[in-house]
């Protein structure tokens, strides 16, 4: 299994995070409280929200949920552009 990820997957993991930027500053929300909500580390917040890392399904259930959100608001469908 390859171990680096394809173009496709790196940009939405970095549109994932910008979202997730999005969502907590429009909740006004700074790095500091949100990680306290979330019960995430300020550093792992801060590579989610650059897409330098890949946030776990516990992660997002948990940011969802400290925005009064549903999982869907983060939109980004996992399937690969049409070649």
């Amino acid at each position: 299994m390859p171990r680096d990820n394809p173009d496709w997957i790196i940009e939405k993991r970095r549109e994932l995070g910008e979202r997730i930027a999005d969502l907590r500053t429009a909740a006004h929300h700074d790095q500091w409280s949100f990680c306290e909500a979330t019960g995430l580390s300020r550093r792992t917040l801060q590579r989610i929200e650059r897409g330098e890392a890949d946030p776990r399904y516990s992660d997002l259930v948990r940011i969802a949920a400290v925005l009064e959100q549903e999982l869907s608001v983060f939109g980004i469908p996992a399937t690969p552009p049409q070649q």
